[in-house]
């Protein structure tokens, strides 16, 4: 290697040491460069996404001196395509994301975790658990999930592959996040559904799904993928946290008291925060939900290795992009602005 060549890489090597050092103080107590702050999300009412409401409806967001809008998409790639076409500057999404976009050569970073497990529930209609009895048995079937390339849809793909079957072996139906899920069971739109709470326990309740698979806990998402796997982050172009640090440190913190306050919180005190439509008309059925599916939020905002591990080998089995990626565990987290994060 050239001298000249070696120095530059030195340099450009000490710069970025330098900038990691520097950005958690100029975070802490600088001036916000960007107070008015857009956060896509697809699909928010799921308590899959229950951080950003909390932080949100309990005024977190206002606390740190950020004028938070929120656009609400039909899915979580939609919200991607936000970010990259720069009509949103956050996104709470899936995990994942960051690593087909590392894949792609773009630059997108998460910086806070929110959910360690997916919380997703794969169940037919009730009328029709004997003949489904298994995954094996949803070939030909179909199946709603909030929106195709969701992560409700990626899960439905990777147990279809993972039991011997192709992913495009059941028809994928994109039903939404609310009451038109429910509605798409109880008329029989689709035979069975990959989804989230509340409509699960809705469902439940009602009678009118049969549970196959259920990452709501620990053990149950251990059972489907091996290990933990990451489900909602907090995630942002590396450019925008570059010119943002400050912004980005108050976006975190933001998330961060709203995970504190769910771990401490009663489901009472969850369903008197959130509007009154998330409940769907039975406050105690929301609260039976959230208490099912509270072991899925993260206690620490950390993306840990073992998740990055256990999402990846999800993901190489699926895409063929993937297949043969060597996308490192660093460049799809930043833990830079939680462990800043003072409480």
């Amino acid at each position: 290697m050239e001298r000249r060549t070696f120095l530059a890489g030195a340099a450009a090597l000490a710069a970025g040491s330098t900038m990691a050092g520097l950005l958690p103080a100029r975070a802490a107590d600088g001036k916000i460069e960007k107070p008015d702050l857009v956060i896509g999300v697809g699909g928010k009412p799921l308590l899959y996404y229950l951080p950003l409401t909390i932080a949100e409806r309990k005024g977190y967001f206002k606390e740190q001196g950020l004028n938070v809008t929120i656009n609400d998409f039909a899915g979580g790639a939609k919200s991607l395509q936000a970010l990259v076409g720069g009509s949103v500057d956050v996104v709470a999404g899936a995990y994942e994301h960051t690593i087909r976009m590392q894949n792609k050569g773009q630059d997108i970073v998460a910086v806070c975790d929110l959910g360690r497990f997916p919380g997703i529930v794969i169940a037919v209609r009730k009328s029709l658990a004997g003949e489904i009895k298994s995954i094996k048995d949803l070939k030909g079937r179909k199946m709603g999930v909030t929106a195709p390339g969701s992560s409700t849809a990626l899960m439905l793909q990777y147990v279809l592959q993972k039991n011997g079957l192709k992913v495009d072996d059941a028809a994928i139906i994109g039903i939404g996040s609310g009451s038109s899920a429910v509605a798409a069971i109880k008329n029989g739109e689709i035979e069975g559904l990959s989804h989230l709470d509340p409509v699960i326990a809705q469902l439940e309740k009602d009678g009118d799904i049969q549970i196959l698979l259920d990452t709501r806990t620990e053990a149950g998402t251990r059972e489907v993928f091996g290990g933990p796997n990451p489900a909602a982050t907090v995630y942002i172009q590396r450019s925008f946290i570059e010119a943002n640090p400050v912004t980005t440190q108050k976006t975190v913190n933001a998330f961060m008291k709203a995970l504190d306050f769910i771990r401490a919180a009663k489901p009472e005190d969850i369903a008197a925060t959130v509007p009154e439509e998330y409940l769907l008309g039975n406050k105690t059925l929301y609260m039976d939900a959230f208490q099912k599916s509270r072991e899925m939020f993260s206690p620490d905002g950390m993306v840990t290795k073992e998740g990055y591990d256990s999402m990846m080998s999800v993901l190489k089995a699926l895409d063929p992009e993937l297949a043969n990626a060597d996308v490192a565990f660093d460049k799809t987290f930043d833990a830079t602005f939680v462990k800043a994060f003072k409480g």
